[in-house]
């Protein structure tokens, strides 16, 4: 397998005050899926913002797809990385067609205006709907979507150029528990998918880890706690030096959550 990313000692720092991202290695191989977990503020978003190259370092090393930030067009780059996000939702027009808001990311815009798409392309955005059970919705405007039949979409949309790095921020953000379950199953697939892109997915809720997840990413104050295959990396030890509180680990038929560890109560009489 060969690298699809690769960050040596990058730091990230807003203006000269704090640091999102502090002195973090990561290095990310061809077809893994990993899951990136830490509490607010954590420097998660940040991590996927260098990720996609919208976000230079501070200091370090950033490869991505075997090229070197800083020493190549990322206008050339970006295409080979997919992205859904909040941040990439919201900058959608609410009136746009849901087959639009698809087919445009092949030009990597939001909002269709004069571009010309052929048959391979709308054929290709209306499989990706299809696929993420929102073809049925290709004519309705974006805006008037639920926020789980937005995600759906905002996926769908990351397929489109067919990438080799695919980032997912937070996809079940909003979501009830019928829309989570929904979305957690069908990124399972995706992830069991051998022919899917490698895959960096970002949570706050373990309960959203989909089955097929190979490798953890814990970070807390924009510093890695642990990093390595699923297995080993996240556990209780790990995941309460993350929370910064005692916490117990549970796995039960391929899906993960927590509970905080409570010291027995004391009874006065």
């Amino acid at each position: 397998m060969s690298a699809v990313a690769s960050l040596t000692d990058v730091t990230v720092r807003r203006g000269a005050g704090a640091l999102l991202l502090d002195d973090v290695s990561l290095h990310i191989e061809e077809g893994e899926r990993w899951v990136v977990i830490g509490p607010n503020g954590a420097g998660k978003t940040t991590l996927l913002a260098v990720l996609s190259s919208q976000l230079y370092p501070s200091a370090g090393t950033v490869s991505l797809l075997g090229e070197t930030l800083g020493k190549v067009d990322v206008f050339g780059l970006r295409p080979r990385i997919g992205i859904a996000s909040p941040s990439v939702g919201t900058r959608v027009p609410g009136h746009e067609p849901v087959r639009d808001v698809v087919v445009s990311a092949a030009y990597g815009i939001l909002g269709r205006w004069r571009e010309a798409y052929d048959e391979m392309d709308l054929d290709q955005a209306a499989r990706l709907l299809d696929d993420w059970q929102v073809g049925h919705l290709a004519d309705r405007s974006f805006g008037t979507l639920s926020d789980g039949e937005r995600k759906r979409v905002e996926i769908a949309r990351a397929l489109m150029t067919d990438p080799e790095l695919l980032l997912l921020d937070e996809p079940g953000a909003g979501l009830d528990l019928a829309g989570r379950e929904g979305l957690v199953r069908s990124l399972t697939q995706l992830c069991l998918d051998p022919d899917s892109p490698t895959i960096v997915l970002v949570t706050h809720h373990l309960e959203e880890i989909p089955e097929g997840i190979s490798h953890a990413l814990l970070l807390n104050h924009g510093q890695v706690v642990a990093a390595g295959p699923v297995d080993t990396t996240l556990t209780s030890p790990n995941l309460s030096e993350t929370y910064e509180m005692p916490l117990r680990l549970l796995h039960e038929d391929g899906r993960w959550s927590a509970r905080s560890i409570t010291a027995p109560s004391t009874t006065f009489g």
